[in-house]
């Protein structure tokens, strides 16, 4: 009896392995102090945990108060007296303002993006509208007859004839451009009344510009033969200067293709001479009062036509 008492209390405090007789060891989660499993608080991490709280929560009530303040009130800018200035200066900013509106006017597509929105300064007072359109349209040659390869280059109505009789007497020079439809010309480049070229009383220089010359042997085969658009230039021409007698200056000018010898150029230049114009040269071609000099053509040293005799300076002809 003494004997089972002893057996019951050992097996209460450690398990007796029944293979080898030998206490099995307790698990050590089971003897983990509480302190391990709970570990304590450390005293300076709390602190700085309430010290963030508290710094977050004062950020929130600061920002609080801003936004519960009245907004400053935006003083307004008294407006800029711009009539006030000189009339050079006024005439300096119009520069300015039109500065992105082309070189030359003419019917294109994109006129309502470069200028449309650009003339909405005409709607200002009277005098502005009187100093900026004189500015821009003197300052800006017109296009007689559109030459943009679409919907307008046919049109019976060129730009002259759509501006207004102020318009046109605010011009100092017109440009004629030549080349276009030199195989077939459009129809509606004639010069008429109601082309407008009697109000532009006050141009008085006349650019023409040649694009290119049928009478270069590159268009054999495709311009029409005697002649045909060297007569159609000149008389085009004549008749532009016809309607504007007080025009005592030309200017000539063309794309690197165009020869001054060529017939087209020769037929109007004798036509500018014949009136008692003066004939001045445009920058692109770079001609002068001097004979054309014809470049000389490049020699092609593969060309079975030269050989080298030793030197290799000296090329002979065979």
């Amino acid at each position: 009896m003494a004997r089972a008492r002893k057996t019951n209390a050992t097996k209460g405090s450690r398990a007796i392995n029944a293979n080898t007789g030998r206490p099995t060891p307790i698990s050590s989660a089971l003897t983990t102090p509480l302190s391990s499993a709970y570990p304590s608080t450390n005293t300076s991490e709390a602190e700085y945990d309430v010290d963030d709280d508290v710094a977050k929560l004062q950020a929130g009530v600061n920002s609080l108060s801003l936004s519960n303040q009245p907004k400053p009130r935006r003083v307004k800018q008294p407006p800029f007296r711009f009539l006030e200035l000189p009339s050079e200066l006024r005439l300096k900013v119009y520069g300015y303002h039109f500065a992105n509106t082309g070189v030359v006017l003419d019917l294109d597509p994109d006129n309502y993006k470069r200028i449309h929105q650009k003339l909405a300064i005409l709607r200002t007072c009277r005098l502005i509208h009187r100093e900026a359109s004189y500015h821009f349209y003197n300052t800006h040659p017109v296009r007689i007859f559109p030459t943009h390869p679409g919907r307008f280059f046919k049109t019976k109505k060129p730009l002259l004839a759509r501006m207004k009789p102020c318009q046109r007497e605010s011009m100092s020079s017109l440009e004629l451009r030549l080349g276009p439809g030199w195989s077939k010309p459009p129809r509606g480049w004639v010069v008429n009344e109601a082309l407008g070229l009697s109000d532009c009383v006050n141009v008085f220089k006349l650019t023409v510009f040649i694009e290119c010359d049928p009478g270069n042997d590159i268009f054999r085969g495709f311009r029409q033969p005697n002649g045909f658009y060297d007569r159609f230039s000149k008389s085009l021409l004549s008749d532009v200067l016809d309607e504007m007698p007080w025009v005592k200056r030309i200017e000539f000018d063309a794309w690197p293709s165009v020869k001054k010898s060529g017939a087209l150029m020769r037929g109007l230049m004798e036509l500018a001479t014949s009136r008692g114009l003066k004939i001045v040269w445009g920058e692109e071609r770079g001609w002068t009062d001097e004979e054309e000099v014809e470049p000389q053509p490049a020699l092609n040293l593969n060309d079975p036509l030269f050989i080298s005799h030793g030197n290799p300076g000296v090329m002979v002809t065979v």
